[in-house]
């Protein structure tokens, strides 16, 4: 690639920016920049320019405005071709100041098309820029999708990287802070990649490994830095944990402060490590200045055991100075006490992780507790772990100490050397209590920790409890105070004398303090300890006065150590006066209860007495590599004491513990030999025995170290050789045949001792063990002397004579492949020459091994190291032969291996060593050539060990992508193992092709390529469209689009089968189906004629293609909704289409593509949906989309049920209740009253037909219920009830006839809302499949209006753009690439309308019918014909009225339908007049029905506007504009043929006034005393309206008794009207008209009863 569009970062842009403005001159430059992803092509050849070839960063955008020229963008990365003067290039070419970039020096590989520029810079820094371009893109979306937390700690790691990067390329770092700087890189790098669910980097040195160069197993042991060894058990890896105090700020205390840091173990309830000790002035500083920013200490050697405790750092604050902190008074101030004053906590397990992962300092913050009761200073910590809150007091602020953690691993060695800068600020070593896990040689140590528990004293005539001090003395026997044998904490000097903290008037105080005691070892015998008590006044003087003290030795008379427990000593009376001048005197007597039962005659005129009610608690442990207080272990050491006892001495040696051995394992070694020099005979079975026993114990991991004490045969050898070469020089080369000889015969001797069967000698074994574990070690000093060929021949007589069986012994199995294991480590392999001979015989064990099933994690490491060694041999000669012996002896036993392990691992992951094997099959795969293909080929004796190879190999890859072998952000090795299986492949097929082909056709072997072929493709790790374009890039410039690969393997193999094709139909649909949903065009392209040969297949076999039909429906719905497949994905069926055109039976072919492309739409729509944030109105109408195509087109009645059940689960989300129950009523409409048993199916338990329809008839009835609709739920009730009866089954009969009962009363009684239906046209290329250019008609929700409506589709679309006019819209808009809403609310025309015209049904009823069941709707819109009557528009007002006929009425399935036509009719304006006065006059009548009957209670507000709206109209020309318009003798004339609808019209309007009259009566006597003014309105209104109407001739009707009515009514309402009119006159004399208005009344409502009915 000549050149990157790649972000320079910020800081550097900046300077190279202010570099370039000082050029002053110019020089154009002939460039061109390429995009970062695609290859780079010259339309204008180049050949005339001298190429220079360098990678240039833009500093400085250029905005190109010269001719020619170029625009560049800052961080932009241009790749320069030529300098030139005063020339100009068209294209991609172009040119500009040379000042805007800076010139970096770079190399180009794989010249050519495809060829890359990559800058000569250290590759880590190349690294982190490209990674930080990566991140900035992912960063961004972290924002976005308000992942806040993550996006401010990248962008801190972010700002970190640019600063070590600025760092490196500086330049002035040692070699030092270049790895350190290095190191801290790559931590946040692994960081980021891993927090941003990128790839694993392989790293080496801290830089990136190239997958080429080494092996498959190198690659594998890199994963988090796994290095696995040959050996039967892993080292276990130390912890470290780094602890630097940053600074104390809490500085209210004002005086000398210790603060001391340990490692506490909660669940045992222990301190598990020494202290860190940091002395502190008063000013919060170190005391010693020298200390400044060192005052750190590494807690060393934590187990993995002890990292899993509940352990907690625990710092205690120790303040120095007077008694009480806040009091004067207490004590003078020139004497210091030591007083406890705080505490702070942190658990490790909060902190773990997050200095696990960083792998770096990291901050925290301790709050510092005070103790509430210093008598309870002992268990403080316990108690703030305990969060035992009233025994501590917090501190006023959040400050305290601030500390920072790192956590190292691996020895003290690989530490020191990781991390110089730590050990070069002089950290302070903190060692555990006791000796590590592993227990290193050489690891001298001489430590005793004591532990001042408690103790217990007089009050002594004192009347408050007294303040005691204790001091304590180390003293030699000859009573000399040790110097500097005392240690509070690591990090300060030793000292000599201890003081302890004080606690406040406390006779028993409880000090739990830890104290080191390192006492060399010459002065530990012989040595006691003083601890002498005193109490400390707070008086003027501040006297410490001395009234007692203790003392204990240090060995006993035996000659063993103090052991680890507690020991309570006697406390011994003295005063001011007494010294300790002759410690004779008191080391007379018992220091505890054991030394006093020693001691019976003490004499009572002693100078010291025992105070009988005072004691002291230590407790002690002791961790030396020099003393014991193993009473067995001592008699062996010192045994010359009692040589009569050696025997008995020997014989209990195996009731020691390991640790102790270890400890002391060369004086044990010394001493045994010893033994065995002094009697050989006597004693030299017992010392074998012992040796036998030692050397077995350090098998164990934690005694690794010691193993190598035991090389006798490499020193012994060293020793031979060395003599040999001396003596050769001095004799000129004089008997080197003689020499060689008696190798020759030594070696023979080894061959036989391990030719033989030791199984029943112990002695055997142990020798046998002992030369298979030294041997390896001598192949260097024999190197010396001979060739490399003949050493070789030496280790393979050596190795070959050892016995083929692995029924050796288990033990014996582990020393041998040990032993091969290190001759494989050795130098010796390393030799092509020699390598070539041992092989053969290493390969052998290892395959008796594998074929058997044993030691397969020390075989795992053999194999490991074989193929690390050939892979890099193979970069600089030929390994074929090695590779050959390999595949001979290993492929087969490999595959094996390979399948036992994964058929066990199919419930759990696979371990570290069964991975190494996948790693090993791969490592083998990867270095044969074609020829060892071919030889592997020719080699198999027949055709049937061929197919069991074949399965084994195909087998192993499918597992190889089905388990989780690797961690799924190790994307390196994944495309690794990829790339293996495609070559492996296509070496193997046509070898299947040749053998299993026509007449020897094996559908099993075939199947399985055709299965490999199918997982390989589906990859996850392969699918490059879900890679950022950078990752994107490099995958694919490195291995190419391997599913390409593979796909033109599978369709070849394919094409061969001929008609073998045939076996594969309908297997293979579905898995060939989920090749082509993958979204890579030349995948599909191969893969889609696949499907015409099936199709054609079984045509000439079936005469239809059925099979593949159903097939490839039913896997498509479970493809597509797995999320696989797109939108191009449709148009690839016209390619399949092309070739249909050509077949006899074109026309099925033809019609059944056709249905799988609209199924493949509705798919991808339902999954579009169902995975986005989509609103439950689109899911629904989607899912109703594809259960009618289901349903209609294709007739698959089980995905029509499942869809069926989805659409319910949907409804009843939304709260739908009669939307689910119509759909459910779908799957019960399918079935029938019948017996038939139906299987599982779904939810549904396996049960008969009939009572899985019962058992649905009621749940639909339930959903009705809840959703109101009682009408739709009383049929299904009677159908169950038939059912019931015909059973007899008369309680359910009972149960179902009570809900029937039920339905009708809540009909009758419950208050229902109509719904408003609103038409909704989706116009646009850009809405869904199933909406697009579509019309629909919605059934609103309770109480939602058109402008409700309007938004809630606004929001459901937020890109649609809404239309404001109701008129169709045009071609334009149709195929715009956008989307428009068109919302109008219609009118529902009632299916039912003998229902509605029935005089005698409730209104509630008719409710109910108006608006359900309704299929067809109207809209109208009104405009003038001709010319517009400026006086009257109603002469000339014509309505265009549109009906809306729906698939499916509405309610149903769905609260939409499609719309399936329209009818259009033009209304003329009498028919209009007659529509409207209609309308209004049902819903005058609807309405006071409704107040009379009481169902609308209390507010009257409703009638009051609806009685003005029509009074107040046609007073103001409402039906007076009628009558001018169609009353009109010149219109009567003019149109003879409206004469019935102009009746029509007068009859309506008298009726209107009719109503209205009845209205009136019904509004007075509801109307409240306020109203009343508007009351008296309307009723003169409504006599002016009557008056307006007197010169229209009534309809006389033909009904006598409706005539009859009308006149009474007339009457009635004229006497009503006069007598209102007079009671307004006469309100003084109210009462003298109420007798008539009362009887007035009374003939009203009779009158308006007859007019009702």
């Amino acid at each position: 690639m000549y050149g990157e569009h790649k972000e320079l970062l910020p800081d550097e842009s900046q300077k190279l920016f202010t570099l370039a403005k000082s050029f002053h001159s110019f020089h154009s430059v002939l460039c061109f920049i390429s995009n970062a992803f695609s290859p780079n092509s010259f339309s204008t050849p180049l050949t005339s320019f001298s190429f220079v070839f360098s990678l240039s960063p833009v500093v400085c955008s250029f905005r190109g405005s010269v001719s020619h020229g170029l625009t560049l963008e800052l961080g932009e990365t241009v790749h320069i071709l030529e300098k030139c003067e005063g020339k100009s290039f068209s294209g991609s070419i172009g040119i500009f100041p040379a000042g805007y970039i800076h010139l970096k020096k770079a190399v180009v590989t794989n010249r050519g098309q495809y060829e890359t520029v990559v800058p000569l810079e250290d590759p880590i820094i190349t690294e982190v820029t490209s990674t930080l371009q990566e991140w900035s893109v992912l960063w961004k979306q972290l924002y976005v999708k308000h992942k806040v937390d993550l996006f401010y700690k990248l962008r801190h790691v972010m700002n970190e990287l640019i600063d070590l990067r600025r760092q490196l390329l500086s330049g002035h770092l040692t070699q030092d802070q270049v790895r350190e700087v290095k190191r801290h890189i790559t931590v946040r790098l692994d960081w980021g990649n891993e927090h941003l669910g990128l790839d694993l980097v392989p790293r080496k040195e801290f830089e990136m490994v190239d997958a080429d160069q080494i092996s498959v197993s190198d690659l594998y042991k890199m994963d988090g830095g796994r290095q696995r060894h040959g050996d039967s058990c892993r080292m276990p890896v130390p912890h470290h944990l780094f602890v630097n105090l940053k600074s104390f700020t809490y500085n209210t205390i004002g005086e000398d402060t210790d603060i001391f840091f340990s490692l506490y173990d909660l669940r045992e309830g222990k301190q598990i490590s020494e202290k860190f000790m940091v002395k502190l002035n008063k000013n919060g500083g170190p005391k010693n200045p020298e200390k400044v920013d060192r005052l750190c200490a590494l807690f060393t050697d934590l187990s993995n055991k002890d990292m899993k405790r509940d352990l907690y750092i625990v710092s205690q604050v120790i303040r120095t100075g007077r008694m009480l902190l806040n009091d004067s008074k207490k004590g003078p101030p020139h004497v210091q006490y030591r007083r406890p004053y705080g505490c702070a906590v942190l658990a490790m397990s909060d902190v773990l992780q997050t200095i696990s992962e960083l792998k770096e300092e990291k901050d925290f913050v301790l709050k510092v507790y005070t103790c509430n009761n210093e008598n309870e200073w002992y268990q403080i910590h316990e108690n703030i772990i305990r969060k035992s809150s009233t025994k501590y007091t917090a501190p006023s602020t959040n400050y305290g100490l601030i500390i920072s953690l790192q956590l190292l691993r691996g020895d003290m060695e690989q530490v020191r050397k990781e991390n110089p800068i730590i050990f070069n600020r002089g950290v302070a070593i903190t060692r555990k209590l006791g000796f590590p896990d592993v227990i290193m040689p050489g690891d001298i140590r001489n430590d005793l920790y004591l532990t001042l528990e408690r103790g217990d004293f007089e009050r002594g005539g004192k009347s408050v409890q007294k303040n005691i001090e204790v001091t304590m003395y180390v003293l030699y026997a000859d009573g000399e105070i040790l110097k500097e044998c005392i240690s509070l904490g690591s990090g300060e000097h030793n000292i000599s004398e201890y003081r302890s903290f004080v606690l406040y008037h406390n006779n028993s105080p409880r000090w739990s303090e830890v104290i080191k005691l390192p006492i060399p070892i010459d002065r530990f015998r012989g040595s006691h300890l003083r601890f002498e008590f005193r109490h400390c006044s707070t008086k003027d003087k501040g006297e410490k006065k001395l009234f007692g003290f203790a003392f204990t030795p240090l060995m006993r008379e035996d000659g063993t150590t103090l052991s680890d427990e507690s020991h309570e000593l006697y406390v011994y009376k003295c005063d001011e006066n007494t010294t300790f001048s002759n410690h004779a005197l008191y080391l007379g007597l018992p220091c505890c209860k054991d030394d006093f039962n020693g001691c019976p005659n003490i004499p009572s005129s002693l100078i010291f007495q025992r105070s009988t009610k005072e004691t002291l608690w230590i407790s002690t442990q002791l961790s030396s590599t020099k003393l014991t207080q193993n009473v067995d272990l001592l008699a062996l050491l010192k045994w010359k004491a009692h040589p009569e006892r050696v025997m008995d001495i020997l014989g209990r040696l195996r009731h020691v513990c390991g640790e102790e051995i270890v400890k002391f394992l060369q004086d044990i070694l010394d001493t045994l030999f010893s033994i065995l020099d002094d009697n050989t005979d006597k004693y030299g079975p017992l010392v074998f025995q012992s040796l036998v026993f030692i050397i077995n114990l350090l098998r164990d991991s934690k005694f690794y170290h010691f193993r190598v004490r035991f090389s006798a045969l490499e020193y012994l050898f060293k020793f031979i050789i060395q003599s040999r070469i001396l003596y050769s020089r001095a004799t000129c080369g004089m008997e080197e045949d003689q020499f060689r000889a008696s190798i020759q015969e030594l070696f023979q001797s080894i061959r036989f001792v391990l030719s033989l069967d030791s199984r029943s000698s112990e002695t055997l074994i142990f020798t046998q063990a002992a030369l298979l574990n030294s041997f390896p070690a001598i192949f260097d000093e024999l190197l010396q002397m001979f060739t490399v060929q003949e050493v070789a021949e030496f280790v393979r007589g050596t190795l070959g004579s050892m016995p083929s069986t692995v029924h050796i012994g288990q033990s014996m199995d582990v020393v041998k492949l040990q032993s091969i294991a290190r001759t494989v480590d050795s130098r010796l392999f390393s030799f092509p020459e020699s390598r070539r001979i041992l092989l053969p015989v290493v390969l052998h064990h290892i395959h008796l091994h594998l074929r058997q099933q044993k030691e397969l994690l020390i075989c795992s490491g053999i194999l490991s190291s074989i193929f690390s060694i050939i892979k890099s041999s193979s970069l600089e000669s030929s390994v074929q032969e090695e590779v050959e012996m390999m595949v001979e002896s290993l492929l087969d036993v490999l595959l094996q291996t390979l399948l036992a392990i994964m058929s066990k691992s199919q419930t759990c992951p696979l371990s570290d060593w069964q991975g190494e094997y996948v790693s090993c099959l791969l490592s083998l795969l990867r270095q044969m050539s074609d020829i060892h293909f071919q030889h592997l080929l020719d080699n198999f004796q027949s055709k049937e060990e061929l197919k069991e190879f074949l399965l084994k190999i195909f087998c192993v890859f499918r597992n190889l992508m089905k388990l989780s072998i690797f961690p799924r952000d190790w994307n390196v090795m994944r495309l690794l193992t990829s790339n293996i299986i495609v070559s492996t492949t296509q070496y193997l097929s046509p070898a299947l092709h040749k053998s299993f082909t026509d007449a020897d056709f094996d559908f099993k072997v075939w199947n399985s390529y055709f299965s490999l072929a199918v997982l390989f493709i589906n990859q996850p790790s392969l699918q490059l469209e879900t890679l950022t374009p950078a990752k994107r890039k490099k995958v694919f410039d490195k291995y190419g689009d391997m599913r390409v690969m593979m796909a033109y393997e599978l369709f070849s193999m394919w094409q061969n089968l001929g008609e073998n094709k045939i076996h594969f139909i309908p297997g293979m649909i579905g898995p060939f189906l989920g090749v082509t949903l993958v979204p890579q065009i030349e995948v599909r392209n191969i893969m889609i004629p696949i499907f015409h040969d099936m199709m054609d297949w079984e045509q000439r076999k079936n005469g239809n293609f059925k099979q593949v039909e159903a097939e490839l429906i039913d896997k498509l719905d479970s493809l597509v909704s797995e999320g696989k497949g797109d939108e191009n994905y449709r148009e690839l069926f016209s390619f399949l289409l092309e070739k249909i055109e050509q077949e006899t039976w074109r026309e099925t072919g033809v019609s059944f593509v056709t249905s799988v492309t609209r199924l493949m739409e509705r798919l991808l729509d339902y999954r579009d949906c169902m995975k986005g944030d989509e609103t439950e109105n689109k899911k629904i109408g989607c899912t109703v989309n594809l259960l009618n195509f289901y349903k209609s087109e294709i007739n698959k009645e089980e995905m029509y049920i499942r869809y069926i059940h989805k659409l319910c689960e949907m409804h009843l989300q939304a709260e739908n209740y009669t939307e689910a129950a119509f759909t459910l009523l779908l799957y019960w409409e399918l079935l029938h009253w019948e017996e038939r048993p139906l299987r599982e199916f779904l939810h549904y338990p396996a049960q008969s037909e009939w009572h899985r329809k019962e058992g649905l008839c009621r749940k639909v009835i339930h959903y009705f219920n809840k959703g109101k609709c009682w009408e739709y739920g009383i049929p299904l009730c009677r159908e169950l009830a038939f059912q019931y009866e015909s059973l007899y089954d008369y309680q359910s009969l009972s149960w179902i006839r009570k809900m029937e009962a039920a339905y009708y009363d809540n009909i009758m009684e419950q208050q229902r809302l109509e719904p408003e239906f609103f038409r909704v046209g989706f116009y646009g290329r850009k809405f869904p499949f199933f909406l697009r250019n579509k019309e629909f008609v919605c059934r609103g929700h309770d109480y939602e209006r058109l402008e409700a409506f309007q938004q809630r589709m606004l929001g459901e679309f937020p890109q649609a753009i809404a239309m404001q006019h109701p008129n169709q819209p045009d071609e334009g808009i149709l195929q715009g690439d956008a989307q428009y809403l068109q919302i109008y609310a219609v009118t529902p025309v009632s299916e039912n309308m003998e229902v509605l015209q029935m005089d005698r049904v409730p209104d509630r009823i008719k409710s109910f019918y108006r608006v359900n069941n309704v299929r067809r709707f109207r809209y109208d819109r009104p405009f003038h014909k001709g010319p517009k009557d400026k006086d009257n528009e109603f002469k000339s007002l014509w309505i265009e009225r549109t009906t809306l006929i729906l698939t499916h009425p509405l309610p149903g399935i769905s609260r939409w339908f499609e719309v399936d036509k329209r009818e259009l009719v033009e209304v003329s304006p009498l028919e209009n007049a007659i529509y409207v006065v209609e309308n209004k006059n049902q819903e005058l009548r609807t309405l006071i029905s409704q107040y009379q009957h009481k169902q609308l209670h209390g507010n009257i507000n409703l009638l009051s506007m609806c009685l003005n709206g029509v009074i107040d109209a046609a007073v103001n020309g409402g039906i007076a504009r009628y009558q001018e318009a169609f009353f009109d003798k010149e219109y009567i004339s003019s149109h003879p043929e409206d004469t019935e609808k102009i009746t029509q019209l007068k009859d309506l309007m008298q009726e209107q006034v009719h109503v209205l009259g009845v209205g009136l009566v019904v509004h007075e006597k509801l109307v409240h005393p306020e109203m009343r003014p508007l009351h008296k309105k309307l009723i003169d209104q409504f006599q002016m309206m009557r008056s307006s109407l007197c010169h229209v001739r009534p309809h006389i009707y033909t009904d006598p008794d409706k005539s009859k009515c009308i006149l009474v009514f007339f009457a009635a309402m004229l006497a009503y009207l006069s007598t209102c009119k007079t009671l307004e006159t006469a309100e003084q004399h109210p009462s003298n008209h109420q007798d008539n208005l009362n009887r007035i009344t009374t003939s009203i409502k009779h009158a308006t009863n007859m007019c009702l009915s």
